[in-house]
């Protein structure tokens, strides 16, 4: 596990946690800072497992699930929302004793998920091509009482990262197979502009700095960090990085961008304004921590 250091250092590692009877591919975490819990969808076991959040003891391991991959973790009501990518549905649980109180139908292959807190909404990516479907669909849930509100198609098969704008209606999702980025109205819930990214391919993450009207995107083919203008919809800029990523963060007050790759380091970028960013460090890894 990692944690941001100070400006002379970008990130250092604070410890490592073993777990010798888990093979495969892990997803998401979640924080339950004043539980001192963190979760980790287990993907490739079907569970979630529960490690203590100062010490990284693992805890318990949850089961119930098919292959859970995002978690959204709502301090308000206590209740965890895993999305789950198998046939048994996505589910919530009471984050006091772990138990599963509900299951919420949607299109198979739920993975991805943003949340929007002034509206009380998750945005969960569904079917594509992990359950062997044509089409992608987005579907929007309530987060009071977990009921879904609303559905979005895309004519992709390959649909990954969002961002949620906090002072408008705008969502923008990665559409992987059309090398795109699609904006989404909130409001009506409809695709309303379509930005086709150049010499890059497989945009997978993304994350957004409102303030400087800029949005992060994370390419695998090349592995680039590549810079849109959300006023225009017009890249800035592209950068090299890890290859292979699966998340990436922005420090907003330390302008710092971090792009975890597969191939064994995290990529740290410095923010020198909207439109020029400089690699400062490569922050070793295991590899396959992306």
């Amino acid at each position: 596990m990692s944690a941001a250091a100070s400006d002379s250092v970008p990130l250092k590692l604070v410890n490592s946690v073993d777990l010798p009877k888990y093979s495969g591919d892990f997803d998401h975490f979640a924080a339950d800072v004043s539980g001192n819990r963190l979760f980790l969808a287990a993907e490739d076991h079907g569970t979630l497992e529960v490690f203590d959040l100062k010490s990284t003891k693992w805890l318990r391991t949850i089961q119930g699930f098919d292959v859970p991959h995002s978690i959204l973790y709502l301090p308000s009501s206590r209740r965890l929302f895993v999305t789950d990518g198998g046939v048994g549905m996505s589910k919530v649980l009471n984050s006091s004793d772990l138990q599963i109180l509900k299951k919420v139908p949607l299109v198979p292959g739920a993975d991805s998920l943003v949340f929007d807190p002034q509206r009380h909404q998750a945005f969960v990516v569904t079917g594509g091509k992990d359950v062997k479907m044509k089409e992608s669909v987005l579907s929007v849930i309530d987060t009071t009482d977990f009921s879904k509100k609303a559905d979005l198609k895309f004519d992709s098969a390959h649909v990954e990262g969002m961002a949620l704008e906090s002072h408008g209606r705008r969502m923008f999702v990665n559409v992987t197979d059309h090398n795109e980025i699609d904006v989404v109205d909130r409001d009506s819930m409809k695709i309303v502009d379509r930005w086709p990214l150049q010499d890059v391919g497989e945009n997978s993450p993304m994350i957004l700095d409102e303030s400087n009207h800029r949005l992060f995107i994370v390419c695998r083919k090349p592995a680039k960090l590549v810079v849109v203008d959300t006023e225009t919809g017009k890249q800035i800029g592209a950068w090299d990085t890890a290859g292979h990523s699966d998340g990436m963060a922005f420090d907003p007050a330390h302008k710092r961008i971090y792009v975890p790759g597969a191939e064994g380091y995290i990529a740290v970028y410095q923010q020198k304004d909207a439109d020029h960013y400089e690699l400062i460090a490569k922050v070793p890894t295991a590899r396959g921590a992306k």
